[in-house]
C-alpha cells in the first residue's frame, strides 16, 4: 500500500497533467461530435433543396458523420500523447479491405447517386434497363425496384442500369404505332391503303394532329408490306396497338384481301425426255 501511495507522490504532477489533458480530450470529442452533426444536417439541407431523394440523404449525412466524428476522435486520442500514426495507419487499411470488399456495392450506390441526380426516370415511369422492362416502383440506394406488366417484382442493381441503355417510354406525352401489314401480290393497293388509312381515322384515339403514315414499305418474298405509323398519347399505346391489330385482321378479311403465309415457289426442270 505505500509503494503505492508513494508512486502516487512521485506521479502527482503527470497525473494531474494526465487528467487535464484527459478533460480536454473529452471536450474535443464532446464538441467534435456537436460540430460533426453540424455538419451532417448541413449537408443534408443542401440536398433536401436540390431534392435528392430521401435515402440518399440519410445515407450521404451518416457518411459523412462518421468520418468527421472520426477524425475527432483521433484529434482527442492524439491529445493525449498518444502515437496516432499506427491508428490511422489501421483505419486506412481497414477502409481499403472494406472498400475492396464491397466494391460491386459502392459502385451500385454511385450509380443509385447518379440515377437521382441526373434523373434520367423517376417512380411511376415505363422503362426498358438491361432486357427488362417495367414501371419504376422504388428507386433505392443500391438497386431499383421495377414491377413488370404481368405483375412481377423485378430488383435491378443501379450499376447494371447506368452502365446500358435506358429506354424511358414515359418522358414524352405521345408515342408512334409502329405495324407492318403483308398483303397479297394479288391485292388492289389502293384499295387497301383506303381501308387502313380509315381504320386509323375512325380511331379517336389516334391523334389527328400528328403525322399518321400509311404506305407501301416493301415488295418481299410473299408479300406486300405497308407500313401503318398512327401517333397516340402514351398512355393508350398498348391498348390501341391491340384494337387496331384485330380491326385490320377483320376488315381485309370482309374485302377479301388475303395476308398470306410465307411461301416459296419451286421451279423444276425435268430435262428433254426423248434425250437418250
Amino acid at each position: 500500500m505505500d509503494t503505492i501511495v508513494n508512486w502516487f507522490n512521485d506521479n502527482q504532477g503527470l497525473l494531474i497533467e494526465f487528467g487535464i489533458k484527459l478533460v480536454v480530450a473529452l471536450l474535443i470529442i464532446f464538441i467534435g461530435k456537436f460540430i460533426s452533426k453540424l455538419i451532417s444536417r448541413g449537408v443534408s439541407k443542401v440536398m433536401a433543396h436540390k431534392k435528392v431523394d430521401d435515402a440518399v440523404i440519410s445515407f450521404i449525412a451518416n457518411l459523412v458523420f462518421g468520418i468527421a466524428f472520426t477524425i475527432t476522435i483521433i484529434v482527442a486520442i492524439s491529445h493525449l500523447g498518444f502515437n496516432t500514426s499506427s491508428l490511422v495507419a489501421i483505419v486506412g487499411a481497414a477502409g481499403l479491405a472494406v472498400g475492396l470488399a464491397l466494391q460491386g456495392s459502392l459502385s451500385n450506390f454511385a450509380s443509385g447517386v447518379l440515377i437521382i441526380s441526373f434523373r434520367p426516370f423517376k417512380s411511376g415511369d415505363f422503362i426498358e434497363v438491361s432486357g427488362t422492362s417495367g414501371i419504376v416502383e422504388e428507386i433505392l440506394i443500391f438497386s431499383t425496384k421495377l414491377r413488370t406488366p404481368d405483375n412481377k417484382t423485378v430488383i435491378i442493381p443501379n450499376g447494371a442500369i447506368t452502365s446500358g441503355t435506358i429506354t424511358n417510354y414515359s418522358t414524352k406525352p405521345t408515342r408512334r404505332i409502329d405495324l407492318v401489314i403483308g398483303v397479297s401480290y394479288d391485292a388492289d393497293l389502293q384499295q387497301t391503303k383506303t381501308i387502313l388509312t380509315d381504320i386509323i381515322n375512325s380511331d379517336e384515339r389516334v391523334l389527328k394532329d400528328h403525322d399518321n403514315t400509311v404506305a407501301v414499305s416493301e415488295l418481299a418474298d410473299s408479300s406486300v408490306n405497308f407500313v401503318v405509323r398512327p401517333w397516340v398519347n402514351s398512355g393508350d399505346y398498348w391498348p390501341t396497338y391491340f384494337d387496331l391489330m384485330e380491326r385490320i385482321k377483320m376488315a381485309l378479311d370482309e374485302a377479301g384481301i388475303e395476308i398470306p403465309y410465307p411461301q416459296m415457289s419451286l421451279h423444276m426442270n425435268h430435262g428433254d425426255k426423248n434425250e437418250a
